[in-house]
């Protein structure tokens, strides 16, 4: 597998370059970096610090990813940011290190799409098959589990966690948790029923979607917490199910969109 690097790219001493990697002109790579077998860079990608960046992800130009955190309690200590695989990183996305506070790694997981001017801040935790539409802006220390997908021009309040499979629409706020598998929209958000589309095209089972619409009903019913203890108490037959409540008395003192 060739390397191919252009002239006018800057690659300091120390970076680990991996096999078939393609580096644009003009980026700049800092001396910390690494970067996986078949990394594109396609043109004045700045990468700094210890950044990470796993096989075959591709980095649209102008994407900055490594730099330091938005955090004014950051003191220049030694952190992290850490991308998966098969990653597509769109024009003008942002990628923060983590923060001592933070657990000190910024993390995201494998296959994701960040369209143009994404932000993902310090400490953040992005799963697999992750999509952020243009301009979403997540905040620090927020989660996003694997296939959630935040619609374009979003903001994610920090230390919020959005559960599995998740959908958040378009010009949405977020300023609490998200159960998995939910339907998000409003400009303060409001969970407002079950992703439906997404359940179906991962092929989930009829059975499956049919006991998160009875969850979905319950919990809608009382005090959510509540009502989410009492449910998991008699022992739901679906494991999706299961996993909606499992989210919902995790570890957190943050409170929940709940049904509007």
């Amino acid at each position: 597998m060739e390397t191919r690097i252009h002239p006018s790219a800057v690659i300091e001493p120390g970076a680990k370059i991996g096999p078939g990697c393609e580096i644009g002109p003009f980026c700049h790579i800092g001396p910390e970096v690494t970067l996986g077998a078949g990394v594109v860079l396609k043109s004045h990608v700045v990468i700094a610090g210890e950044t990470e960046i796993g096989d075959e992800t591709t980095v649209f130009p102008f994407a900055s990813l490594g730099q330091i955190p938005q955090d004014l309690k950051f003191k220049g200590e030694k952190t992290r940011l850490i991308i998966g695989k098969r990653n597509r990183i769109r024009e003008y996305v942002t990628m923060n290190a983590g923060t001592e506070g933070g657990g000190g790694v910024t993390r995201v997981g494998d296959d994701g799409l960040f369209m143009a001017n994404c932000h993902v801040a310090h400490d953040a935790q992005i799963g697999d098959r992750v999509i952020l539409v243009n301009s979403v802006a997540v905040a620090g220390h927020c989660v996003l589990e694997d296939d959630v997908i935040v619609g374009g021009l979003s903001g994610v309040h920090q230390w919020v966690r959005i559960g599995r499979g998740a959908i958040i629409g378009a010009l949405s706020m977020v300023t609490a948790d998200v159960i998995p598998h939910a339907l998000v929209a409003g400009p303060r958000a409001g969970l407002e029923g079950l992703n439906l589309v997404g359940l179906k095209r991962r092929g989930t089972p009829r059975a499956d979607i049919s006991a998160l619409r009875e969850l979905y009903m319950a919990l809608s019913e009382g005090n959510f917490r509540e009502q989410a203890r009492k449910l998991s108490e008699d022992g739901p037959d679906s494991d999706l199910a299961r996993e909606v409540l499992d989210f919902i008395l995790g570890p957190s003192d943050r409170s929940f969109l709940t049904p509007r």
